[in-house]
């Protein structure tokens, strides 16, 4: 591994105690000869000030990681994400473990796992009006709630449906514990690299997800309806307006993004304690 010289620590400006802390490891950062600058984060930003940096950390929820993400994929930036949110799927490595974890990175000895993105292109007119990468998903939807609006989904020039629904979640295996999962959809191991496809409220009872692979593309086109209000969103990031005869193509990229420390146990840890995956009342309990 190259050697660590800066940081950005990443903290979220609605949690004192993660801009506390970011100014603790700040300090034990330059006890390691790692320089360290603070970037305040809150919760929406089109700033991605990764560049020169040799690593990020995260101090917030998963919504933190996955702005991170956006900003270090192409640059090949790991992200050491400490977590001060309610889930902590992404934002695996907890506030009590940090210095640990920490030491583990810089010393060349932490896992670093690659998660898979994806990429959505608005089309219109032939010409591309929009473009952003997701770690977590990309979702199709009303403007409002209980609206339904129409679509068409192509998968590699395959037609798979035209639907009514609510809208439409594709998230990746790491997006799969998220929105996807509070739609009904399927809990992906984040190692297995996959497309997951989730209707939201269709008006069907036969439309269930669908696991794809990631090799190929998505496009979902947009069909007139009885509401005019359709947005995108990429990671639940600021939605954009859609307009009747709009394209959505989307597709993994080639970069992936780094997580340190987030491994397996973590995720099967968070699947437990967070979400109750048990099985059933436990002993401990």
């Amino acid at each position: 591994m190259a050697e660590l010289r800066k940081c950005l620590i990443v903290v979220n400006s609605f949690k004192e105690e993660s801009k506390n802390l970011g100014t603790v490891v700040k300090e034990y950062l330059a006890t390691r000869g790692v320089h360290a600058d603070l970037f305040v984060f809150n919760g929406f930003s089109e700033q991605y000030p990764f560049h020169g940096y040799d690593f990020t950390i995260t101090m917030g929820g998963d919504g933190t990681v996955l702005f991170a993400a956006r900003g270090c994929v192409e640059l090949k930036i790991p992200i050491f994400p400490i977590n001060f949110g309610s889930f902590g799927f992404i934002a695996s490595v907890q506030k009590d473990e940090w210095k640990r974890e920490l030491d583990l990175f810089l010393d060349g000895k932490a896992v670093i796992e690659g998660r898979s993105m994806l990429q959505a292109d608005l089309i219109r007119g032939g010409l591309r009006r929009f473009s952003s990468v997701g770690l977590n998903d990309i979702v199709v939807s009303a403007a409002h709630a209980a609206h339904t609006i129409s679509y068409t989904v192509t998968y590699d020039n395959v037609p798979l449906g035209d639907f009514k629904a609510d809208g439409i979640i594709v998230s990746t295996a790491t997006g799969s514990t998220a929105y996807s999962a509070s739609a009904g959809g399927p809990i992906i191991d984040p190692g297995l690299d996959a497309m997951v496809l989730t209707l939201i409220n269709a008006f069907s009872l036969s439309s269930r997800p669908i696991v794809l692979s990631p090799d190929g593309d998505l496009e979902i086109d947009i069909l007139p309806s009885r509401v005019s209000g359709v947005v995108i969103s990429v990671d639940g990031q600021i939605p954009i307006d859609l307009h009747v005869g709009d394209k959505i193509r989307i597709r993994r990229i080639p970069d992936k993004a780094l997580l340190i420390g987030c491994t397996k146990e973590k995720f099967y840890n968070a699947l437990r304690s967070k979400l109750n995956w048990s099985g059933g009342p436990q002993k401990n309990a």
